[in-house]
């Protein structure tokens, strides 16, 4: 990074810095959140943000095991085709509304409805609602959903003012640009690329546990200035620290470093059916996909770019955790047979291919040695780094060859693969569709038990293996830096930063 950039990044912190009270905590960010509203949300940043700002109905612990927030008690049915949810009382809004079944009821229905929401999918096995008491709200099924809590334990459970929403839709206005939530923190002011300003909400039920009069976050792309100005006291905490930086950060008195194995996954998704760009070999013959797989060398990637700090997978799964297929290990490299399948489908090489890549330092660190690994197979690979946001809407455009991205994981495995290679799925903009597939996850959906669950996804994984829309790599472990003074923080396997009993 140019030194006129790094001090342009210190000076804006210093701005921040400078209009911020002692009770304030900054934390800056990896990138800049997609949006503000949770209907509409795919950054992980913007989980970050709204665990301050929107409470969800339901939340895990540190051993990823749902506990209540919002919702306080839950029942299903026997023949699984009803929900009944008790919710917290003396809940309320930021805009003064009170939070209750009815209302509930209505941030649900906008999320199944709104054209452009993402949670559809996640909702889709809710047929109906009724507010069966003031604070008990009752969802019928058309089919027994055993992961609908884990749903309404992320972005489909956050609730939101409804009327604030309805009012922001019915104008045209963008939701996401003044949101109106439920969480320990009001949303103030949002500059995009440089700074989210949340205030305390001193009507908030938890009030008692929440310590800073204002969170600031500000999305730092590069890693080394997050640290440099978490060391100058600039920002209180830093979320995706390098590994490259771990040792320095061990031997720094000034700092702590916090650290925690990630639920998700990290690889490549490859456009298969959006549009033009989808019609090239990559995109159209599932061996040149093969090939490109072959082509990469997991565990040097994992030594050369993340200190062999992180874990090598070949699955949405990791390897050693319960729906990691172990019939199906991660793969040597093997760039003869990769050459061997692009010769049978007939491709000239050099094949020449765009892969989109975050504009943060390690992520073009890591385009730049599948970059140089691929072209021993016979693919010439160019390298665009966009800022995250623009990387997700080049994506859904269709913009785009193949994509550098990951996933942050999420308790039930469902959402883990199905958004992603499901027909309709939200976050499927590689349009891959396949209706076996399709078949077999919502199967998995019905099923109670772990070993018949774990069957209908390996079924998936085999399919998967051969049609290779996605390119599985790595599955990350998060490292938070924060200044010396933090206390109360724990890390979650899921990344998502919470500020309950921080003090500092």
């Amino acid at each position: 990074m140019r030194p006129t950039t790094l001090i342009a990044t210190l000076l804006g912190t210093v701005a921040i810095g400078s209009m911020a009270a002692a009770a304030d905590i900054r934390i800056g960010l990896n990138e800049d959140p997609d949006s503000l509203d949770p209907a509409v949300s795919r950054t992980f940043v913007s989980s970050l943000v709204y665990e301050s700002l929107c409470d969800r109905l339901f939340n895990t612990n540190t051993d990823m095991e749902i506990i209540p927030e919002l919702a306080t008690e839950w029942e299903f049915s026997e023949d699984g085709l009803s929900l009944v949810i008790q919710l917290r009382e003396g809940v309320t809004h930021h805009d003064g509304t009170p939070f209750n079944a009815e209302s509930a009821m209505r941030v649900l229905e906008r999320n199944q409805t709104l054209p452009t929401s993402n949670r559809r999918g996640e909702l889709s096995s809710i047929t109906g609602m009724e507010a069966t008491g003031e604070h008990e709200l009752t969802l019928t099924l058309g089919a027994p959903d055993v992961t609908l809590i884990a749903q309404l334990a992320h972005h489909a459970g956050r609730m939101y003012s409804p009327d604030a929403a309805a009012a922001a839709d019915e104008a045209g206005r963008t939701f996401g640009a003044n949101p109106v939530c439920t969480g320990a923190y009001k949303f103030v002011q949002r500059v995009e690329g440089d700074r989210i300003v949340l205030e305390k909400f001193e009507d908030y039920w938890d009030a008692e546990n929440y310590h800073f009069d204002r969170v600031i976050y500000q999305p730092i792309p590069d890693t080394t200035v997050r640290l440099a100005n978490v060391r100058a006291g600039d920002l209180d905490i830093s979320e995706r620290t390098a590994p490259s930086d771990v040792p320095q950060i061990r031997n720094d008195d000034r700092l702590q470093l916090f650290e925690v194995a990630n639920i998700g996954y990290q690889g490549i998704t490859i456009n298969v059916g959006n549009g033009p760009r989808s019609e090239g070999p990559l995109g159209s013959d599932a061996r040149v996909r093969q090939a490109l797989s072959l082509s990469i060398d997991r565990e040097a990637l994992n030594q050369v770019v993340f200190e062999g700090q992180y874990v090598v997978g070949n699955q949405w799964a990791a390897p050693g955790t319960p729906f990691y297929d172990e019939r199906d290990p991660v793969p040597a490299r093997d760039v003869e047979r990769a050459r061997e399948l692009l010769a049978e489908a007939g491709v000239e090489t050099p094949l020449r291919i765009e892969m989109q890549t975050g504009n943060n330092p390690v992520a073009m660190q890591q385009g730049q040695v599948i970059q140089a690994m691929a072209a021993e197979a016979g693919f010439e690979i160019s390298l665009r780094s966009t800022e995250f946001a623009t990387l997700l809407s080049e994506n859904a455009a269709g913009n785009f060859d193949m994509s550098q991205q990951g996933w942050s994981g999420r308790i039930d495995p469902d959402a883990n693969i199905h958004p992603f290679v499901s027909c309709d799925g939200a976050n499927n903009d590689k349009k891959y569709c396949n209706e076996e597939i399709d078949r077999i996850l919502q199967e998995a959906r019905t099923v109670p038990d772990f070993e018949s669950r774990k069957a209908l996804y390996d079924q998936s994984r085999e399919i998967l293996a051969e049609d290779m829309p996605l390119i599985y790599l790595y599955h990350i472990k998060y490292f938070y830096t924060m200044r010396q003074g933090i206390e109360g923080f724990e890390p979650y396997a899921d990344g998502i930063i919470r500020l309950r009993g921080v003090t500092g």
